[in-house]
């Protein structure tokens, strides 16, 4: 384990210089004595503090936020968090928020965080020598002993491979000695891992928050018997919902692609999620880190159930985080209190897959504003395109109203049934009639083009509803003030979707489908925003990449691509030019059809959603016919299978809890 003793007077003076959370003068004294041990090779804060003129945004990257924790290191297993993107955006994300409070609590474990530097502060790093370091301890990431990556979104990857090499830690798996940090990673990402499956040591596929601690546990445990890396890395495959690429290896017959399949008999085939069953019995953080600087999401969060059973085919959260599991309302209140008082946020957000599905939402809202006395915004993240998430929103918006966001997906009834989004658009009317009548004029429609089976109708669809709702305003208002945003993105067909056979339009052809929308979008009252096809192109080849995508990504980032993601920094030429110099044709990922018996390389990886129902979805789809929401409920089950995986059966009264 890399626990060392370092200079302490040199610990307490940087400590005190940065400010750290020392929660008391005993404890400062202890750092004085060396009874506290730090890591052995900090960057003092003169190190960081000489490049920061030089950056923008310091506040990045000196920590000392409010809630963070800063950990005595002695006899303990580290670990850095890392968010594969900017401050920002990491510190938006509940997942690491949940991860940093459940490691933090254990006595044998410490985390810390640590985020990717923008251009210029990598820039900085690189030519002052500096390693990329956590923020809670200025420890560079090669001296923790364990570092996990967060996969929210395929267009960070290169941002994980910059980490490393920042992080002076070998980027490959296979280059790594028993010095290194054993690197993993988690998120809804993991549950197509091959692309990362070079540069990553294990995966963690499932709910981090038990999986997670099993594999610290067990980390911590053989290097103090004194395991090999490799040995070590064995070792973990005996635990479920861990990945362990290197003993695994992609098949071929005859040219064909046979899947991923293990190289010693004594580890599973295939790789099962992790889930909790019970949310109100594992521990959600109430003392959140206060950032410094404006996020993204800058407010609390408390999240009320995981999961989703509205079966949207496109939507891989929906597949992946099955079943629902919710939180009561009497813990939800309880837990907002304590996120109100020990952040002072005055904003909450009620977060989830779609928050209005929760089955006591109303009386839950009225409970928070008796609670706070509405001196706390409540915020509801998702809602349904009907009116009875406009009577939601009048409970969480009872002074300025700031928008409304509807998300009918696609623009006839059709194509909605295709995508199986039960909305229909007289509910759609009438949440727009409500909205109006209660005081918006500023609202939101989303939509997706490239669907499977979209046809031209259906972008004549998107724009008769959207003047359909400028005149519903006009008639009620008779103002011309509305505020109509209208926003498409273009379909990416992911892993463990019924849509994961489908291939994704040309660029060429979503091209020529906004143009259509461009030009026909044009009421004054429209505002319309599209994004653009090259990112969700290449988002598509890694969702659905396999190894030989890993060593596109890899020769791509060699040839300078970073923040994927942004379009000020998405460069698809430096990406073209890696897909060349190996040979890879993109557009075989992307936008080729797949036959339903094809292996895939992401079938050794299992959500505990039978293939078969994904099939089933498949062709509904093609059908035009809908699934119900099952809900829990018997009658209306759909029979994924998750339900009997995870021995959470469904009832007759449907609903969990």
């Amino acid at each position: 384990m890399n626990i060392h003793p370092w200079n302490e007077a040199k610990v307490l003076d940087n400590v005190m210089k940065l400010g750290y959370n020392i929660p008391s003068q005993d404890q400062a004294m202890r750092l004085q004595k060396g009874e506290i041990i730090m890591p052995r090779k900090q960057l003092s804060f003169e190190d960081i503090e000489r490049i920061l003129p030089h950056i923008e945004k310091p506040g990045r990257y000196i920590g000392n936020e409010y809630n963070s924790v800063v950990k005595d290191w002695e006899d303990k297993l580290s670990l850095a968090l890392i968010f594969p993107d900017v401050y920002e955006v990491g510190m938006s994300n509940l997942g690491l928020k949940i991860l940093y409070h459940h490691v933090n609590k254990l006595d044998w474990a410490v985390a810390e965080r640590a985020f990717s530097p923008w251009i210029d502060m990598e820039r900085e790093l690189r030519d002052n020598e500096i390693p990329l370091y956590s923020l809670e301890t200025f420890t560079p990431l090669s001296q923790f002993d364990v570092v996990g990556f967060s996969l929210q979104y395929e267009l960070s990857y290169s941002n994980v491979l910059t980490a490393l090499d920042l992080g002076d830690i070998p980027v490959t798996s296979i280059d790594r000695g028993e010095e290194d940090p054993i690197v993993m990673a988690g998120g809804p990402n993991a549950f197509s891992p091959e692309p990362l499956a070079e540069f990553i040591d294990l995966f963690v596929v499932g709910e981090g928050e038990i999986v997670l601690i099993d594999v610290l546990e067990q980390i911590k445990e053989l290097q103090q018997k004194g395991y090999s890396r490799e040995d070590l890395l064995f070792k973990m495959t005996e635990i479920k919902g861990v990945y362990v690429p290197r003993f695994y290896e992609e098949q071929y017959e005859n040219g064909e692609y046979m899947g991923v399949k293990p190289v010693k008999s004594d580890i599973p085939e295939v790789i099962h999620k992790r889930l909790i069953r019970d949310l109100d019995e594992i521990e959600y953080p109430t003392e959140m880190i206060v950032p410094n600087i404006d996020i993204v999401h800058n407010r609390a969060f408390v999240e009320l159930f995981r999961g989703c059973t509205q079966g949207c085919r496109f939507c891989q959260a929906g597949m992946i985080y099955r079943p629902v599991r919710d939180r009561s309302p009497a813990n939800l209140v309880d837990l907002s209190q304590q996120i109100v008082s020990k952040t002072g946020y005055e904003e909450l957000s009620l977060t989830s897959l779609s928050t209005a599905d929760y089955p006591q939402i109303d009386s839950l809202l009225d409970s928070l504003n008796d609670c706070f006395q509405n001196d706390i915004a409540l915020s509801l993240p998702s809602l349904r395109a009907d009116s009875f998430s406009v009577d939601l929103a009048k409970k969480v918006q009872q002074g300025k109203k700031t928008g409304l966001t509807f998300a009918p997906e696609a623009g006839t009834p059709r194509l909605r049934n295709v995508i199986n989004k039960k909305v229909h658009e007289e509910d759609m009317m009438k949440a727009a009639e409500a909205a109006f009548k209660s005081g918006w004029d500023k609202i939101k429609l989303y939509f997706m083009i490239g669907l499977p089976t979209e046809r031209e109708e259906d972008l004549e669809g998107i724009v008769e509803l959207s003047n359909k709702v400028i005149k519903l305003y006009k008639q009620i208002t008779g103002k011309n003030r509305l505020k109509l945003n209208v926003s498409t993105s273009t379909f990416v067909p992911k892993p463990h979707t019924p849509f994961q056979w489908m291939g994704q339009l040309s660029r060429e052809e979503i091209n020529r489908r906004q143009k259509y929308l461009k030009q026909n979008l044009n009421h004054p009252a429209i505002n319309y925003s599209w994004t653009d096809p090259n990112p969700s192109f290449l988002e598509a080849c890694i969702a659905k990449g396999d190894r030989k995508i890993g060593k596109v990504l890899y020769q791509a980032y060699l040839n300078g691509v970073r923040f994927d993601g942004w379009s000020d920094q998405f460069d698809f030429k430096l990406w073209e030019q890696a897909f060349s110099e190996l040979g890879v044709n993109p557009e075989d990922y992307a936008n080729k059809d797949l036959d339903l018996g094809q292996t895939l390389s992401w079938d050794h990886i299992s959500p505990m959603i039978k293939k078969s129902f994904l099939k089933r979805e498949y062709k509904r789809a093609i059908e035009e016919k809908t699934t119900s929401d099952c809900d829990h409920n018997l009658d209306n089950c759909s029979f994924c299978n998750i339900c009997m995986e995870t021995e959470l059966l469904p009832s007759k009264e449907g609903r969990r809890n």
